[in-house]
C-alpha cells in the first residue's frame, strides 16, 4: 500500500485539502483512496476530500514529497500534536497558537502583538464600563435623553477599535472554525462579540428600526458595547497568559543547553594545549579537564584521578572517583584533580544532548486535556445558531408588523443571551482560584493541565535522592570499641578535614554539629579509593574501607557486624583505627525526610500506587523502599531508562505522575502525564514539571490531588450555571411566551441574564478557597 503524502523529514504528511503538515504517527483522521492512504488534520478536511477526491488530487498530488523543512522552523499544536506546519500560526482544529517544536527559532511576535492589543483594549474598555454602568446610576436629572445619546456615541467610538482591532485575532480564529467545520470556544466568542457590537451599533446609528419594547425608558435603544469590550479584554488576557506559559516551557531546554561548557582545552599532537569552541571538538580528541571545570563531552579518562559530581546523571549526591579507564560524561563537574580524557561522543551524541532531545520530545507530544467548555461548544454553538435562524424565520413569516425588525431583534436576543461570557469564565476562574489555593499550601501549578490531570493520576513514580530523602549525605551512626565515642569522632573528623573526598566533608560537618573539637593533622596521606591516614595530636589515625583497615589491623567481629547492618540499611560504612587498633565503625547516608512516611500513607489513601525509581545502587534503593513500605523499587537506572519506565506504565493504561528534583529527572518529568518537582531541587527539574512543591514536602502531592478533584467538580458546576441561564433564557428570547403572555425578552434582559450567569460562575469558583486540604 502507498501512503499519500509520505513523511518528508520532520514535516510529516501534507493534508491534501488544507495543505497543513500532519504527522502520520499521531494523525486521528486518515482514508485510503485508490491504494494510497491520505492523512488529514481534522474530520472536516476528511469529509471534504471523501466528497470529491479528484478535486484535491488534481490541484496538487498529495503523494508529492514535501520539501524538508529547515531546522527550527516547524510548529505544532499543543492540543493536537498531529498538526505540524512551517512557521507560527493557529491550529485549524482548536484555534490555539502553534508552539515551536524542538530546535525551532524563538518567535515571541505573537505574544508581543497580543500584549499590545490587550493594553489598548483594557484602556478603552474601562471608560466604556464607566459610561454604561455608572452614568445611569446618577438619575434622570443627569442621565437625560441627550446624555444617553452622547454616552451611546462615546461607547460606539471607544468600542469600535476594541472589537475591530483588538479582537481581530479572535475573529480570524472564528473564521477558521467555520472554514474547518470545527466549532470551538472562538466560535462562541466571535458570535457573542460580533452580535453584541452590531446590535448596539445599529441601536445608536439607526434607532428608528427598533420597536418601542426595545427602548430604555421609552427613548434610546439599549446598547451592549460594554459586553463586547469586556469579552475581548478578558479573552485577550487569557491568550497572553497562555502564550507566556508556552514560552516558559522552553526554559528547561535552555537551561539544559547552558550546562555544557562553551569551550574545551584540546591537547594538540605536539603536546600544546589550545582552548577551542566546543563545536570544533571531534571524536578521538584528547582534552584536559582542569579542577572545578565542567567535562566538555562524553569520553574516557586517560590520565589523572579526581572526584566528579555526576548528580545530574545518576541523582547520586556523592561525587564519583575517576581514574584512567573510567567513563566521564559531558557537563558533569570535575573535582579537585586534573583529568585528561579522550572524546567519545560529541555534539548531538552526548548524553546531555540526548536528555535535551527527550525533554523537548516529551513536552511536544504531551497534549493538554481538552477543556470541558470546548467539548460542549461543538454542539452548543450549532444549536444556538439554529434556534436564532428558526426564530428569525418564524417572526419574519408569522410575526406582527414590522416583521423584519422583530425577526432581527429576537434572533439577536437569542444570540446575546447565549453569549459565552460565563462559558469562557467557567474553566479559567476555577483554575485561577485553585492555583491560588494551592500556592497557599506550598503547591505551585505551572498550568491548567496539571490541575486537571492530577485527578486522574493512579501511579506516582518518585525519585529517591532529594525527593524521598534529603538529597545530601550525612553522618548517621558511630559505634566505638575501647574508646569514648566523642573522642573517636573528634580524631576521625580532624583527619577527614584534610581529605578532599566528599564523604569526608559529611563526617566533618556531622562532627562539628555534635560539638567535636578538631585538631591539626600531620603526616597526612591519602590512598586513592581506599582511605586516609595521618597523625592527630600525636596519635596515629586511619579511616577507610574494610580492605584498607585490614592492612592496618584485624577488624573486631562486633564492628564488622555493625558495618554489615549499616550496609543492609543502604548506608556507606567506614572503619577507623587509632594507634594501630580498629576502634570504630561509622556510617554515612542520605536520610529519609521526616515527612516522607506520612506522605506515602496519604498517597495510598488516595488510591495511588507508588513506584520508587533511583540511579543509586540496588542495595541502597531497596533499603529505603523497605523502610517506607514501597514494594515497587527500580534501581540503577539512567535518564533514558527512567523515561522508558514512565512510558511502560503509560502503555499499561496508567496515568502517571513523576516526582523528582534533579537534572537527571527532567526527561521523565516531561514525559509523565504530570511532572512534580521539589522546590528544593534544580531549576531544570522545576521548569520541566507541571507542579512544584515549594518546600519539597511530598505530602503536598496528596493535597494537590484532592484539590484537583475539587476543582474539576467546581468546573462542572460552573458549566451548569453557564448553560442553565442560557437554556432558560433562549426560548424566552426566541418569543415562545409571546403568543400566550405577550412577553418578549429584550436584549437588555438578555444581557442581565448573561451577567447573572457570570456572577454565579465567579461566586461558585470562590468556594474553592474553603476546600479542606
Amino acid at each position: 500500500m502507498n501512503h499519500g503524502a509520505a513523511p518528508a523529514g520532520r514535516g510529516g504528511a501534507r493534508d491534501p485539502v488544507c495543505g497543513m503538515n500532519v504527522n502520520p504517527a499521531t494523525a486521528t483522521e486518515s482514508w485510503e483512496y485508490q491504494g494510497t492512504r491520505y492523512y488529514f488534520c481534522c474530520d472536516g478536511c476528511l469529509a471534504m476530500f471523501r466528497a470529491d477526491p479528484a478535486k484535491y488530487l488534481a490541484k496538487k498530488s498529495p503523494a508529492t514529497p514535501v520539501a524538508p523543512a529547515k531546522p527550527g522552523a516547524m510548529f505544532t499544536c499543543p492540543m493536537h500534536p498531529g498538526i505540524v506546519q512551517k512557521g507560527p500560526g493557529s491550529c485549524p482544529k482548536c484555534g490555539m497558537a502553534l508552539v515551536p517544536m524542538e530546535g525551532a527559532r524563538e518567535d515571541d511576535s505573537e505574544l508581543r502583538d497580543l500584549t499590545r492589543r490587550f493594553w489598548v483594549s483594557l484602556a478603552l474598555t474601562v471608560p466604556i464600563v464607566v459610561l454604561a454602568m455608572l452614568l445611569p446610576q446618577l438619575g434622570g436629572h443627569v442621565y437625560t435623553p441627550a446624555a444617553q445619546r452622547w454616552s451611546a456615541l462615546a461607547q460606539l467610538a471607544l468600542a469600535t477599535p476594541v472589537v475591530v482591532w483588538c479582537g481581530w485575532p479572535f475573529f480570524h480564529k472564528f473564521g477558521l472554525s467555520l472554514k474547518n467545520r470545527s466549532p470551538n470556544m472562538y466560535t462562541l466568542i466571535g458570535l457573542g462579540v460580533a452580535l453584541a457590537y452590531l446590535f448596539s451599533a445599529a441601536g445608536v446609528l439607526a434607532p428608528g428600526l427598533f420597536p418601542h419594547e426595545f427602548r430604555e425608558h421609552g427613548s434610546a435603544v439599549g446598547v451592549y458595547f460594554e459586553a463586547a469590550a469586556v469579552i475581548v479584554t478578558l479573552v485577550l488576557l487569557g491568550e497572553v497568559l497562555q502564550l507566556r506559559a508556552i514560552g516558559e516551557t522552553g526554559q528547561a531546554i535552555k537551561k539544559l543547553l547552558a550546562l555544557a561548557p562553551n569551550t574545551a582545552l584540546r591537547i594538540e599532537p605536539g603536546g600544546r594545549e589550545a582552548e577551542v569552541p566546543l563545536d570544533r571538538v571531534r571524536v578521538g580528541d584528547k582534552l584536559r579537564v582542569r579542577p572545578g571545570e565542567k567535562v566538555p563531552v562524553d569520553g574516557i579518562c586517560l590520565e589523572g584521578s579526581s572526584n566528579v559530581d555526576e548528580s545530574m546523571i545518576s541523582g547520586e549526591p556523592v561525587p564519583v572517583p575517576k581514574k584512567p579507564g573510567d567513563r566521564v560524561t559531558g557537563a558533569t563537574i570535575n573535582g579537585n584533580g586534573s583529568l585528561v580524557i579522550r572524546a567519545e561522543r560529541v555534539g548531538a551524541d552526548t548524553l546531555l544532548a540526548r536528555i535535551v532531545h527527550m525533554v523537548a520530545q516529551a513536552q511536544r507530544i504531551r497534549a493538554p486535556v481538552q477543556r470541558l467548555a470546548d467539548s460542549v461548544a461543538a454542539w452548543f454553538v450549532q444549536i444556538v445558531v439554529a434556534i436564532a435562524i428558526v426564530t428569525a424565520l418564524v417572526w419574519g413569516i408569522y410575526g406582527p408588523e414590522p416583521r423584519l425588525v422583530y425577526a432581527v431583534v429576537n434572533a439577536v436576543a437569542v444570540l446575546i443571551i447565549a453569549c459565552p461570557c460565563a462559558l469562557g469564565l467557567a474553566t479559567p476562574i476555577s483554575i485561577t482560584v485553585a492555583m491560588g489555593q494551592g500556592a497557599l499550601n506550598g503547591i505551585l501549578f505551572r498550568n491548567a493541565e496539571a490541575v486537571e490531570k492530577l485527578r486522574e493520576v493512579d501511579t506516582l513514580v518518585v525519585d529517591k535522592t532529594g525527593t524521598l530523602t534529603i538529597g545530601r549525605p550525612q553522618l548517621t551512626d558511630l559505634v566505638a570499641e575501647g574508646i569514648v565515642e566523642s573522642d573517636a569522632l573528634a580524631l576521625i573528623a580532624s583527619l577527614e578535614r584534610a581529605s578532599e573526598h566528599p564523604l569526608a566533608q559529611s563526617i566533618v560537618q556531622g562532627a562539628e554539629g555534635r560539638g567535636a573539637r578538631l585538631q591539626p593533622v600531620t603526616r597526612f596521606e591519602s590512598v586513592t579509593g581506599q582511605g586516609v591516614r595521618g597523625e592527630v595530636g600525636g596519635r596515629k589515625v586511619a579511616v577507610g574501607s574494610l580492605r584498607f583497615m585490614e592492612t592496618v589491623a584485624a577488624v573486631p567481629q562486633m564492628l564488622a557486624g555493625k558495618a554489615d547492618a549499616f550496609r543492609a540499611q543502604g548506608k556507606t560504612a567506614m572503619f577507623a583505627a587509632v594507634d594501630g587498633r580498629v576502634a570504630a565503625v561509622l556510617a554515612v547516608a542520605d536520610p529519609i525526610k521526616e515527612t516522607t512516611p506520612d506522605a506515602i500513607e496519604a498517597l495510598r489513601a488516595e488510591g495511588v500506587r507508588v513506584v520508587m525509581l533511583s540511579g543509586d545502587s540496588r542495595r541502597t534503593a531497596e533499603a529505603v523502599g523497605r523502610q517506607l513500605g514501597i514494594e515497587d523499587v527500580i534501581a540503577e537506572v539512567l535518564p533514558e531508562q527512567k523515561v522508558d519506565t514512565i512510558r511502560k506504565l503509560q502503555g499499561q493504561g496508567r496515568v502517571v505522575a513523576m516526582a523528582g528534583d534533579g537534572i537527571n529527572d527532567a526527561p521523565a518529568l516531561a514525559q509523565a502525564n504530570v511532572g512534580i518537582a521539589m522546590g528544593t531541587g534544580t531549576d531544570i527539574a522545576i521548569e520541566s514539571a507541571g507542579v512544584t512543591l515549594v518546600k519539597g514536602d511530598l505530602r503536598g502531592i496528596a493535597k494537590a490531588i484532592r484539590l484537583s478533584h475539587a476543582t474539576l467538580r467546581n468546573i462542572k458546576q460552573n458549566l451548569f450555571f453557564a448553560f442553565f441561564y442560557n437554556a432558560l433564557g433562549v426560548p424566552i428570547a426566541a418569543g415562545v411566551l409571546y403568543p400566550f403572555l405577550g412577553l418578549l425578552l429584550s436584549p437588555m434582559l438578555a444581557g442581565a441574564a448573561m451577567s447573572m450567569s457570570s456572577v454565579s460562575v465567579v461566586t461558585n469558583a470562590l468556594r474553592l478557597r474553603k476546600v479542606a486540604l
